[in-house]
């Protein structure tokens, strides 16, 4: 069928990253009605990402190559999302003040400072475990990906729309029940890893969820809903704090 699962994957996999596989009206529809294809691409972006933990090298030069596959893989849409959230967090004004900076092309002190902070946040969380062994720090990169991506379809069907754009697209047209199939598409993340690293996998698609949270929630009180800036910050810090929190709970465990 022209609009089942593959051709939303297809989508998926076309909004979530630069890679060429086509997309278009069709993949676009059947993906907005499909986001457990989200978390799926998850999996594909950390694989590939994580690959930079092969390569024989310096912590620093895997963590740079591991950053620059992975934003060569995604783009900086979502990374452009974070900054204009970090502009409208910043600017003094109302519900439709703010929004009004979410449009402006122009990245503001309140963006830079917020991207730039993540930024500096998921690279020393990488170095946290970066030298160690490859095939463990794969399964972190992997289910922070995966937990970023399940934090999206969080905001995606517990939101409404702050207005006309991008994220009224993706938000509003489905509800709660559509984030159990998400959860399931997540879980092997978790439960095919090792026994001494489930904790830690688990703090780390966890923390995407909550993230989602916490972004929904002031979607709600400083735009009056969600917008497509939303779920990319989700995306972006997300990751970031999956990261973190997978390595406090590697140690602790």
């Amino acid at each position: 069928m022209s609009d089942g699962p593959i051709t939303a994957l297809r989508g998926a996999v076309a909004f979530l990253t630069r890679l060429p596989v086509g997309g278009g009206e069709a993949a676009w529809n059947a993906f907005r009605e499909r986001p457990y294809t989200i978390p799926v691409v998850g999996y594909l972006i950390g694989g590939l990402a994580g690959l930079a933990f092969f390569l024989p090298a310096q912590p620093t030069t895997v963590v740079a190559g591991y950053l620059v596959v992975l934003y060569g893989l995604t783009g900086i849409t979502h990374a452009d999302g974070l900054a204009d959230i970090g502009d409208a967090m910043a600017v003094h004004g109302d519900r439709e003040r703010r929004r009004e900076v979410l449009k402006d092309s122009a990245i503001g002190v309140g963006g830079m400072l917020l991207l730039g902070l993540t930024l500096i946040v998921l690279t020393l969380g990488v170095l946290g475990f970066a030298g160690t062994d490859a095939m463990t720090s794969v399964r972190l990169v992997i289910a922070a990906e995966v937990g970023a991506k399940l934090g999206m379809v969080l905001v995606i069907c517990y939101g409404r729309p702050a207005h006309e754009g991008l994220g009224s697209q993706l938000v509003g047209r489905l509800d709660r029940a559509d984030y159990g199939p998400a959860v399931l598409v997540a879980a092997p993340a978790v439960l095919l890893a090792p026994g001494g690293s489930t904790p830690a996998l688990l703090g780390a698609v966890v923390a995407g969820p909550l993230v989602g949270a916490v972004m929904l929630t002031w979607g709600y009180r400083s735009l009056g809903g969600v917008t497509g800036d939303v779920i990319g910050a989700t995306n972006e810090l997300a990751r970031a704090v999956g990261l973190h929190l997978g390595v406090a709970v590697w140690i602790v465990f």
